[in-house]
């Protein structure tokens, strides 16, 4: 199969260094070029890649590259929708960052010009290419488990704000300024954007629906953000089984402007923990491990190496492969604007302080996706 010959774009989003990695090392990909937000964007590329032509205008890099086929958007929330437009226009395929949009009216703008342009445009949430969670998602399809009566999810992590300040301007990160409720200084749009995760997994652990969501914020660890950085949801799904999710910023961090070595002060700089329990059994699953600790360097502190699958090889190669052949990835925009439907309901809750209904309970489920 021929290379995809593939771009990235903006270069602010937290994921970003792991793409270097993924376009330089997978042969399924023929890194073509790149386009920064900014120059402090393409000076950190810089350090990282050196061989990649890098621009300043998106407009410059598709004219010089007219071969580029796809792109890689990573880049803050609120640009999702005018660089997934220039890509349709141009009939690029499209890898989007976990949050395409929050505003559902955007969202629906994107699904149309995808269906218009007949691309692909797959949703990054590496953790469904995770062993584990592939090997969680067939005991739960086995039967092995029994009938799902409970999921408790963990998607707890350090802060990114300080090297990528994006993530906490509400504006940015959640698409407007929206206090969390009356009587509180904080706005919509922090570790909550950040953790898509946890919600997805259990979508795609059940094949039902959020039904009803009851969500509820804590006082912040970090006193000089105004977005949260510590919430907690539980509910009903569809199918009657019931879910606890930690989707929080709850692992403190120094503050650095380059994540490194040395970045986290819990040991362990995140967590996704799934524990499903069902009629027959239990089994609870460390998406994150085994690591390595290690005592190093900058702050002669107890330090985590990662070991684990690298789950970007099977989504690269399922959005490859989904090119190729002409056909929708797993998570899609279709599939996926449910859970940003949750996401919101969580928030709704949080301002209403109580239980929220989704409407879109019972809606098409992932084994009805294009």
């Amino acid at each position: 199969m021929k290379p995809l010959r593939i771009a990235m774009m903006s270069l602010t989003h937290g994921h970003s260094r792991k793409y270097y990695q993924t376009l330089r090392e997978n042969k399924k990909l023929d890194w073509v070029a790149a386009c920064a937000e900014d120059d402090q964007a393409l000076n950190v590329f810089r350090l990282y890649e050196k061989d990649v032509p890098c621009y300043l205008s998106a407009e410059e890099m598709f004219e010089k590259h007219p071969e580029i086929e796809a792109v890689v958007i990573a880049s803050s929330n609120d640009r999702h929708l005018d660089q997934l437009s220039d890509c349709a226009r141009r009939g690029i395929h499209i890898l989007m960052m976990k949050i395409p949009s929050f505003d559902l009216a955007e969202y629906d703008q994107m699904i149309a010009q995808v269906r218009d342009a007949g691309i692909v445009c797959q949703v990054e949430l590496e953790l469904h290419y995770n062993p584990v969670v592939r090997r969680l998602k067939e005991l739960v399809a086995s039967g092995e488990l029994g009938r799902v009566l409970s999921i408790q999810a963990t998607n707890i992590t350090l802060s990114p704000v300080w090297a990528f300040p994006w993530q906490g301007v509400p504006e940015v990160s959640y698409g407007s300024r929206m206090p969390l409720r009356d009587g509180d200084a904080r706005f919509r749009g922090g570790a909550l954007c950040d953790h898509p995760h946890a919600f997805d997994l259990i979508r795609h652990l059940t094949g039902a629906e959020f039904e009803l969501i009851h969500a509820e914020v804590g006082p912040n660890l970090r006193q000089d953000l105004e977005v949260e950085d510590m919430m907690l949801a539980n509910g009903r799904m569809t199918d009657g089984s019931v879910f606890l999710i930690d989707p929080s910023w709850s692992r403190m961090e120094e503050r650095l402007t380059v994540p490194g070595p040395g970045w986290e002060v819990f040991p362990k700089r995140m967590e996704v923990n799934v524990t499903v329990v069902g009629e027959k059994g239990t089994i609870a699953c460390d998406c994150f491990g085994p690591n390595v600790y290690h005592n190093g360097g900058p702050n002669d502190r107890y330090t985590v190496q990662y070991t684990y699958f690298d789950e970007w090889i099977g989504m690269i190669d399922e959005f490859v492969d989904c090119i190729r052949h002409q056909r929708q990835p797993l998570i899609n925009l279709e599939w996926h604007r449910p859970t940003i439907e949750t996401m919101n309901a969580c928030y709704d809750s949080i301002q209403a302080r109580q239980p929220v209904r989704l409407e879109s309970a019972g809606a098409v489920g992932e084994g009805n996706r294009d």
